[in-house]
């Protein structure tokens, strides 16, 4: 049986030096993807962190190698609220990255809005057939960030959906952060992708990525960050703060 490869973690003195490395190693890795031959399958996260990270590509994307129109994008999770709600995080990713560098409208596979599902339930059933339309049930590239009781996407520790192995997106009714209607990538779905990485920045994060990074993996029920590995590479990008309690 093949054993996922241990989880790599650099630590960047600031969160805007983060931000600099992860962009910089996101365009690589797209044009090292689309010089194969391939069409890179990318899932984006939300939250400051990415938001840094986002405006980086942005700067950087006109010097690169990267045919942004041939990029298929999509999300880990996303709030279920109305389409133009501040709270959606495609909606921060297109603003500040996609609109910007000319991402192909056909190949951002936002998750469902209030405006094109009628329940969660339905929005997290059509993304689930959205990703598998497209053939992204594996991903080249998982982004993720970290929640200081160490939650991932939207799968929250103890909650039932961290036990769901047969679906691709689940449906959040209770999120114990506002707003409480999301939908989530499940684990195994978040496993299906070639590299996963982890971004966390500040003092407030150092709790969660300190036991998400213990020998050995705590149970995920209780840090659902732990659940999730590449299949061919993990890797922690985090600053001096979030890093202060890694073992």
């Amino acid at each position: 049986m093949t054993h996922p490869p241990t989880p790599r973690v650099e630590v960047h003195e600031s969160a805007d030096d983060l931000a600099i490395t992860v962009a910089g190693a996101f365009v690589r890795l797209l044009a090292d993807r689309q010089a194969t031959g391939e069409i890179p399958r990318v899932a984006l996260t939300g939250g400051t962190i990415a938001e840094a990270i986002h405006r980086e590509i942005a700067r950087l994307a006109p010097d690169s190698d990267v045919d942004w129109s041939r990029v298929d994008f999509f999300w880990g999770d996303e709030r279920y609220v109305a389409p133009d709600s501040p709270d959606r995080n495609a909606g921060q990713a297109r603003a500040s990255f996609l609109d910007v560098v000319g991402a192909d409208p056909a190949r951002i596979h936002e998750m469902p809005s209030t405006a094109e599902a009628d329940t969660v339930e339905a929005a997290a059933t059509a993304y689930a057939e959205v990703v598998r339309s497209v053939g992204a049930e594996r991903f080249h590239l998982t982004m993720l960030g970290v929640g200081p009781d160490g939650h991932v996407a939207s799968l929250f520790p103890g909650f039932p959906q961290l036990d769901v192995v047969d679906e691709v997106a689940v449906p959040v009714t209770d999120s114990p952060k506002p707003p409480p209607e999301r939908v989530s990538l499940t684990l195994s779905a978040l496993n299906r992708s070639d590299e996963v990485w982890f971004v966390a920045s500040g003092g407030g994060k150092a709790a969660a990525v300190g036991r998400g990074l213990t020998t050995p993996p705590p149970d995920p029920h209780e840090i659902p960050a732990a659940g999730v590995q590449g299949v061919t590479a993990t890797i922690w990008f985090l600053d001096r703060d979030s890093a202060s309690q890694v073992p």
